[in-house]
């Protein structure tokens, strides 16, 4: 099985699509994410408004009668029935405008936030009125309400946009085959998640949803995110009221180098893709950061101020599951080199996985995903101390469009799997697999120089044994070969003669 059944996302997205006219990606992106969002709390609250109204004890207009479920306070002026029956006058803008300020005002969590650039002149107001009117789906019954139809629309169209602005995406959104691997690898049931380059909060997303299918409770968890992009920020703000996640992303964006909002935190789990191999990232400015605690980061490359930022905001149990380029496995620049060694000799590395190619959007740089833990053995039966799980992947997944791969439900399980067979949390009994997975000591990991790149380590999987007798063989590759020269004959012959018939035969 590749992914779900997205019909319905896929054919809202070339309507809306349709609609765009002459607006950039990025212009259109905070159109339509805004007005998704606008549906959305108008939605969750005419619902609650609806259920109020029965109650004679209530009043449907007292903000703290929604606050006490999670849900937005929409005033009148904002409400979609409203903006649907304004859709078409030429103020339509300035409306959507005075709403999202409206909603603002109500609801602490959401000021600064909402986009509020409908009524510019360059927007095509009719064409807002269509995508109004496209949007103006129900979502009010308890069918799609546990489908999370709006939620799964919202993540679709991220997807799409980051798609279509191609090397811009990277900061907003991660591929969410790649997110699930790290949550199935992670499990983050319980405790703190951080995520301190959260793009539009996708690692935070996922795992609300491994909690729900596994039958957990999303209130056992407490999200807290940076992001330094400031619509990005926005992007993730909006992304996470939609689906009822309380978070804390700091007051407003922020550089996580050079302006950390949660410095006195540990995290339980920390799920990250950072952006990869940043050159001017400010290190001068952070010579004697206290998180540098293996080293001080290359000046000319941030993937180690990552990894070391990272493991400082782990609890003394805490894993940490991430996304870097394959050199932070065995480049030897600078100070990686020397970084790398005493993370390995500190016993902190516990899974290094290599991804195939084509899995991001924003960049063709191969990558790989870090697991670190602080305690190796506080899950699990099998003894893994000065141990490091090493798995190839790159065979692994499926091309979902021209451009792009994608990790299958099968892929995520296949490696998901092996890491708990090796961590002792699952029934199955871990083997290492020839060209696949392999446990090695920290002593073989010296001995290749402290690289971690997998393939030094899985080998090469078996070839299968080829049954067909030499002499066959050869004949019937000899006889495709000589039908390959007679075409390439064929072929030349046209060429020449079609030259000839404009004057210039050779």
């Amino acid at each position: 099985m590749a992914t779900a059944n997205l019909g319905f996302e896929e054919k809202l997205w070339q309507m809306a699509d349709k609609l765009r006219g002459s607006m950039d990606s990025g212009e259109y992106k905070n159109v339509v994410l805004g007005l998704l969002f606008l549906k959305y709390v108008s939605d969750a609250f005419e619902e609650k408004y609806n259920e109020l109204q029965q109650d004679e004890w209530a009043d449907e207009e007292d903000c703290d009668e929604y606050a006490a479920d999670n849900i937005f306070f929409v005033p009148k002026e904002a409400r979609w029935s409203y903006i649907k029956d304004n859709a078409k006058k030429p103020e339509i803008g300035q409306l959507i405008d005075a709403a999202m300020v409206a909603i603002e005002k109500e609801n602490k969590s959401l000021q600064g936030v909402l986009p509020k650039s409908f009524s510019r002149p360059e927007l095509d107001k009719t064409r807002l009125g269509e995508t109004i009117d496209l949007f103006s789906f129900k979502v009010g019954d308890a069918e799609n309400r546990d489908k999370d139809t709006l939620g799964r629309v919202y993540e679709y169209f991220l997807s799409k946009f980051a798609g279509a602005e191609g090397k811009n995406s990277g900061e907003f959104y991660t591929p969410s085959s790649v997110v699930q691997l790290l949550v199935e690898i992670l499990e983050p049931y319980k405790g703190r998640v951080y995520d301190p380059a959260c793009g539009s909060g996708g690692m935070f997303v996922q795992s609300s949803k491994f909690i729900k299918e596994h039958q957990g409770k999303i209130n056992n968890i407490s999200v807290y995110g940076q992001e330094s992009n400031p619509t990005t920020w926005k992007l993730a703000k909006m992304n996470l009221a939609i689906r009822g996640i309380d978070s804390n992303l700091g007051e407003y964006n922020a550089d996580t180098f050079h302006n950390d909002l949660h410095k006195g935190l540990k995290a339980d789990y920390i799920l990250a893709n950072p952006p990869f191999n940043i050159s001017n990232w400010g290190a001068e400015k952070l010579t004697e950061d206290v998180r540098w605690k293996y080293g001080i980061p290359n000046p000319n490359n941030a993937n180690f101020a990552w990894v070391e930022h990272i493991i400082s905001k782990l609890s003394p149990k805490g894993t940490a599951g991430f996304v870097l380029a394959n050199g932070s496995m065995s480049s030897k620049q600078n100070t990686d080199g020397e970084i790398r060694k005493n993370i390995i000799e500190a016993d902190l590395v516990e899974c290094i996985v290599t991804l195939p190619g084509q899995l991001f959007y924003s960049t063709s740089i191969p990558a790989c995903l870090w697991i670190l833990s602080k305690d190796k053995n506080k899950t699990g039966k099998r003894e893994r101390k000065k141990k490091v799980l090493f798995i190839d992947a790159r065979n692994l997944g499926f091309m979902s469009t021209r451009k792009n791969k994608e990790f299958s439900t099968e892929d995520i399980a296949k490696v998901a799997d092996t890491f708990h067979a090796w961590r002792g949390t699952n029934e199955n009994e871990y083997k290492d697999v020839l060209g696949f997975a392999k446990e090695a000591t920290l002593e073989e990991i010296k001995e290749n120089d402290y690289i971690l790149t997998p393939g030094r380590y899985v080998g090469l999987e078996e070839a299968e044994e080829d049954q067909e007798v030499f002499e066959e063989k050869m004949e019937r590759l000899t006889s495709e070969l000589h039908e390959q020269f007679a075409k390439s004959r064929e072929l030349e012959d046209q060429i020449r003669r079609a030259l000839e018939g404009i004057g210039f035969g050779i």
